[in-house]
């Protein structure tokens, strides 16, 4: 499903990734390990399409999305669930009114939304807190919220950019357990965390990076 083929990405005089190859194929559960500064987040923005490489290839499909026009970029995006460690909900809005933002902004017709949102708040657990508000939530349900709101919209792949990164031990354990089910539902997953103790407790293959190599 991915392939990056020697990739290499500075910012100015900083290597963030130094002729960087791997594949991960589709229905995988993989793991992207390092320090801080390592290369991680870099290499998910560039999945994204938000960054280019400035030498190699990212093949998402087979099709290299380094050659994809701008206005086809978004249309790559709505095969892509984001979940982010600062949860990134809006504040205003419902848990569930929070999840229909995704399908608001990839063109999801209005008719389908609440089916996909009962469904996916469901899975997650979070049904019995459709209508409260961010403010009154806690970290992993937060955190759930941000998992619904990428599931939602039937991606092919979900980025988990250090999803348990703020939760607690039993917390963070509990959002892994989701996102194995996930993908254990067909769903690709590639995790960016530090977090050895989720590693080490998963039987998951893990990209290390550090300095921007493999």
């Amino acid at each position: 499903m991915i392939k990056f083929e020697n990739v290499s990405k500075s910012f100015g005089s900083i290597v963030a990734l130094s002729n960087v190859s791997f594949e991960i194929n589709d229905g995988e559960f993989v793991f992207l390990t390092g320090p801080s500064g390592a290369g991680k987040t870099t290499i998910l923005k560039m999945i994204l399409r938000e960054y280019l490489p400035d030498t190699g290839k990212v093949f998402f499909d087979k099709e290299d999305i380094t050659q994809i026009k701008e206005k086809d970029v978004p249309l790559l995006r709505q095969k892509i669930g984001i979940v982010f460690q600062d949860f990134k909900v809006l504040p205003e809005r419902t848990v569930a009114e929070n999840v229909e933002v995704a399908l608001a902004v990839t063109g999801v017709e209005e008719g389908e939304w609440e089916k996909r949102v009962d469904h996916v708040l469901k899975l997650v657990n979070l049904s019995k807190r459709a209508n409260l508000f961010p403010s009154q939530l806690s970290g992993g349900e937060l955190q759930r919220v941000s998992l619904a709101r990428a599931l939602v919209v039937n991606p092919k792949l979900i980025l988990a950019d250090e999803p348990t990164g703020n939760l607690d031990w039993d917390t963070a354990a509990g959002i892994m357990e989701l996102l194995e089910k996930i993908n254990k539902e067909g769903k690709t997953i590639i995790m960016a965390t530090h977090h050895q103790g989720l590693i080490k407790h998963s039987k998951h293959r893990s990209v290390e990076l550090k300095e921007g190599k493999i």
